[in-house]
């Protein structure tokens, strides 16, 4: 369903995952229309700065010498085949990189909540609202999504600040968090931006179990109407 919703100043936090330099690099590992997303995500930045929302960005990292994956793709070189920690491309693209005085943290997981002091941080300083943007929107949006709702989170999910490999990808992760985004909401760009102005926006939230039945045939058209 659709409604009326606003954020009461200082409860709310803007969280930026994986927005690393291989997905528009790395032929491995591009991220469909990237160069749109990061174009939204510098604009959530600027809203975020302009209303003192606090900032948090992370990068994901692989460290095969001091991380257990026993299943995790090698290339020849015996390296990660993505993320590796000595390849450059991990670094954060420019446009869309920490400014002076905001966190930046290294994840080994997929989640940015599985482990580790930041959602406690961020529960005691009084946040209770998560805006959310990144990639990849199946893999590690969703792990932090979910993990950021089981520990008491409203997310806000900025649908057209998230992507993946192919728009399909990205599509049918947005509407399967949106079947369980409980106490959250689905919202563009836009509508995340006049939130973080302190206004009133009607965003997508869920209702009963599972209302979003789609189809090969009409997964765009839910997606679009989010």
């Amino acid at each position: 369903m659709k409604a009326p919703i606003s954020i009461k100043h200082r409860t709310v936090a803007a969280v930026f995952i994986d927005l690393q330099e291989e997905h528009r690099q790395d032929p491995r590992y591009l991220v469909e229309g990237y160069g749109e997303i990061l174009a939204n995500v510098q604009r959530l930045q600027a809203a975020a700065r302009e209303n003192h929302v606090p900032l948090h960005h992370w990068a994901y990292i692989v460290d095969l010498d001091s991380q257990n994956r026993p299943f995790h793709p090698v290339g020849e070189d015996g390296k990660s085949a993505f993320s590796d920690k000595s390849d450059p491309l991990t670094q954060i693209c420019h446009e869309v990189a920490p400014a002076e005085g905001e966190a930046l943290l290294i994840k080994a997981e997929a989640s940015a909540f599985r482990s580790g002091p930041a959602a406690d941080r961020l529960k005691t300083s009084g946040i209770e609202w998560l805006v959310v943007a990144g990639v990849w929107t199946e893999a590690c949006i969703d792990a932090t999504v979910k993990d950021a709702v089981s520990k008491g989170f409203r997310v806000l999910l900025v649908k057209d600040a998230c992507g993946s490999g192919s728009a399909a990808m990205h599509q049918t992760a947005i509407l399967n968090l949106a079947n369980r985004l409980y106490g959250g909401a689905v919202i563009d760009t836009d509508g995340a931006c006049r939130l973080l102005a302190g206004g009133t926006v009607t965003v997508w939230q869920v209702e009963g179990s599972v209302p979003l039945r789609f189809t090969f045939e009409n997964a765009a058209r839910l997606y679009a109407g989010l």
